[in-house]
C-alpha cells in the first residue's frame, strides 16, 4: 500500500471579518455561566467589545455574571496561538459597562471599554468605526443578503478559534423601528450563543476601493422572535431574529467612561 503525502500550503489570508468577532465567556467568579458573542468596536483610539446586554446581566433569569472572558489572536499567520483576556464587569457596586435605554425601555445592546495598555503587543483583531455605519436608512432594501457572525450553541474552529458565518436575510424595513422597538427582524437560522453577534451587508463601494474590511454594520443580534400563541408542537418556530440598530454605539461610545478600564491577561490552556 503506498501512501502520498500532499505538500503543506501556505495558510490563506484570513478575510478581516473574521477577526472582528470573539467568543465571551460569562463567569461568576471561578464558575463559568454562559457563551456568547461579541465584537470590537473603535472609536476615537479608544477599543470596546461589543455584545448583548442580557449577556453581561439578565435579572429576569437570575443571570449576574462578574467577569467575562474573551478569545484574542496573537498571529495573523498562526491562529492556534492566542490568549483569553479576562475583563470584569463591576468594580465595587459600579457596573463598568454602558447599556442603552429608549422611550420603549432597555436596549440589549452593552458596550465594555477593553485597556489597550494591557492587551498583548501582538494581538491581532479588526474593529469596526463609525465609518461603518450606515449613513442611510435606504442604504438596505428588504430582503438583502446579510452575514451574522458568531459562535451559534457555542460552535466554531476551536484550531483556529475563529467564529462562524450564517447567512441572513432582511425581513423587515430597514430603518423601521419593529413595534416601535429599536430593532428590525432578520429572517435567519440562530442558536443560543449567537448573541452579540454583529450582522452585517456587504459595502459594494468599499469592496470597490480596495478596503481592509468592506462591510457595513447594521446591527448586533438579539434572539429569535416568536409568537406567544403558537403551538409548539404544531407550528414550527418563525425563524425571526430581533436584531438593534448600530447606531446605537454613537451614543454608548461617545464619551470616556467614567472609570478607567481595567482587565487581565490569563493564557489559554
Amino acid at each position: 500500500m503506498t501512501f502520498i503525502t500532499t505538500p503543506a500550503l501556505a495558510p490563506a489570508p484570513v478575510p478581516a471579518l473574521f477577526l472582528t468577532t470573539a467568543q465571551v465567556t460569562t463567569f461568576f467568579g471561578s464558575q463559568q455561566l454562559t457563551q456568547a458573542s461579541g465584537f470590537f468596536f473603535e472609536r476615537e483610539s479608544r477599543l470596546y467589545l461589543v455584545t448583548s446586554r442580557h449577556v453581561l446581566q439578565d435579572l429576569a433569569t437570575q443571570h449576574q455574571p462578574d467577569r467575562i472572558e474573551v478569545d484574542l489572536h496573537l498571529d495573523t499567520q498562526d491562529l492556534t496561538q492566542s490568549v483569553r483576556f479576562s475583563v470584569p464587569l463591576f468594580r465595587g457596586v459600579d457596573a463598568l459597562w454602558h447599556q442603552g435605554r429608549d422611550a420603549c425601555g432597555d436596549i440589549d445592546v452593552a458596550v465594555i471599554e477593553l485597556a489597550r495598555d494591557l492587551l498583548p503587543p501582538s494581538v491581532v483583531l479588526h474593529a469596526f468605526t463609525a465609518e461603518h455605519l450606515t449613513q442611510s436608512f435606504t442604504d438596505v432594501e428588504v430582503g438583502a443578503s446579510l452575514l451574522v457572525v458568531g459562535f451559534p450553541l457555542g460552535f466554531h474552529d476551536v484550531r483556529h478559534h475563529l467564529p462562524v458565518v450564517r447567512h441572513a436575510v432582511m425581513a423587515s424595513p430597514y430603518g423601521v423601528r419593529f413595534q416601535g422597538q429599536g430593532y428590525f427582524l432578520t429572517d435567519a437560522r440562530t442558536h443560543r450563543g449567537i448573541s452579540g453577534a454583529p450582522v452585517v451587508a456587504r459595502d459594494a463601494a468599499a469592496t470597490a476601493q480596495g478596503a481592509v474590511l468592506p462591510w457595513k454594520l447594521l446591527g448586533i443580534h438579539s434572539g429569535s422572535l416568536d409568537v406567544g400563541d403558537r403551538d409548539r408542537y404544531l407550528d414550527h418556530s418563525l425563524g425571526l431574529n430581533c436584531v438593534w440598530y448600530a447606531n446605537i454605539l454613537l451614543t454608548l461610545t461617545q464619551a470616556p467612561n467614567a472609570v478607567e478600564p481595567t482587565a487581565g491577561l490569563r493564557l489559554v490552556v
